[in-house]
C-alpha cells in the first residue's frame, strides 16, 4: 500500500487545516488508519486513528474537541480536519495504515507509512 498525505501548509493560530491521504494499490477497506505527528529530534506522536468502517475512532488528548479523523472508502482517502490550531500543532504530520481490526495508537503496530506534511501554526 502507498500513502500520499498532503494538505499542510502555514497557518495563523486559531486556524483549520485538512489533511488528506490517498491509498493506492491496496483495498482501503480493510485496513485502520492513523495520523501521527513528530517535530525534529522528538518521538512520532500518535494523533487519531479510525477503523476500517469509520465506525469507531480514538484521539490523543490533546487534540479532542479540536481534531476530527474521518475517511472516504470510495475515494481511499482518510482525512485529518484540524480546527482551532495552536502553535504546540506545529509538527509534521505522516498517515499510516494497518490491517487490524479497530483502531491503533502505537506507531510500531503500523505497516505503512506516508510522506509527511508539513504544518506550522503561527502565533
Amino acid at each position: 500500500v502507498q500513502l500520499q498525505a498532503s494538505g499542510g501548509g502555514l497557518v495563523q493560530a486559531g486556524g483549520s487545516l485538512r489533511l488528506s491521504c490517498v491509498a493506492s494499490g491496496g483495498t482501503f477497506s480493510t485496513y485502520a488508519m492513523g495520523w501521527f505527528r513528530q517535530a525534529p529530534g522528538k518521538e512520532r506522536e500518535f494523533v487519531a486513528s479510525i477503523s476500517r468502517r469509520g465506525d469507531k475512532t480514538t484521539y490523543v488528548d490533546s487534540v479532542k474537541g479540536r481534531f476530527t479523523i474521518s475517511r472516504d472508502n470510495d475515494k481511499n482517502t482518510a482525512y485529518l480536519q484540524m480546527n482551532s490550531l495552536k502553535p504546540e500543532d506545529t509538527d509534521v504530520y505522516y498517515c499510516a495504515a494497518v490491517s487490524v481490526s479497530g483502531t491503533a495508537r502505537m506507531a510500531a503496530t503500523y505497516d505503512y507509512w506516508g510522506q509527511g506534511t508539513l504544518v506550522t501554526v503561527s502565533s
